[in-house]
């Protein structure tokens, strides 16, 4: 039995230099290669918490060409579906104009019947989405804005339902004199359209329309004015 005894307690006893060495920092290279592992992925984890909270700061609405979004409009989706909706009811006239003529016998009716027809079909067909594009072809999807160098950038939608991009300078803004229904303002000689409440900043709308710039009347001015005045 004693000898059993002792080589139960024989590992204990050298696990214990072990145990002190390691606390003094002497444990075996393997030990602290070891331990040095475990501890990696902490500092892979804390590592990633950086770049996730630096990825956090950047703005979702920055565009790396147009700039900072200001502006989003709440009707892209249903001008759009219009639009498309217009334009596929044409296709189908057209592809359904010569089944309808053969079926009713129009082709042999007299001209005026025949005219009085195909003027109704070219309404739905051709004067319809035309005039849904002229309407809608300065409304606005999205604005973006370049600080550095004072430019806006207008995402709207083109003949074929496609995006197109103006850009354009703050100077080029012209405000129409007669308020108009489907025109804010005019971008050089294109009209755009934008609902002002929709703008998250009111100072992006104020410097879009150049409503921030400080009226000043100069002293020049005053004295042309009272110049004039003398003169009558």
């Amino acid at each position: 039995m004693l000898p059993l005894l002792l080589l139960r307690a024989a590992p204990a006893a050298a696990c214990r230099p072990i145990a002190s060495a390691w606390l003094r920092g002497a444990a075996h290279p393997a030990c602290r290669h070891r331990a040095a592992a475990a501890a990696r992925p902490q500092q892979v984890a804390s590592f990633q918490g950086v770049a996730v909270r630096s990825l956090s700061t950047s703005s979702p609405h920055d565009h790396p060409e147009h700039g900072r979004l200001v502006y989003k409009g709440n009707l892209a989706k249903t001008v759009l579906g219009v639009k498309f909706f217009s334009y596929s009811t044409s296709i189908f006239n057209l592809f359904m104009m010569p089944y309808i003529m053969l079926k009713s016998g129009i082709g042999v009716e007299s001209l005026l019947v025949q005219g009085a027809f195909y003027g109704l079909i070219g309404i739905f067909t051709f004067v319809t989405p035309v005039t849904l594009h002229l309407l809608t072809k300065g409304y606005v999807i999205r604005l973006y804005y370049k600080d550095e160098v004072d430019t806006y950038t207008a995402i709207t939608y083109n003949a074929i339902l496609a995006e197109k991009a103006t850009v354009f300078h703050q100077k080029d803004v012209k405000i129409p004199d007669i308020s108009k229904m489907f025109t804010t303002f005019y971008a050089k000689t294109k009209s755009m359209l934008v609902n002002p409440t929709l703008f998250p900043n009111p100072q992006d709308y104020n410097h879009l329309m150049g409503y921030d710039k400080s009226s000043v009347f100069k002293f020049e001015d005053l004295e042309a004015v009272k110049e004039a005045d003398e003169r009558k």
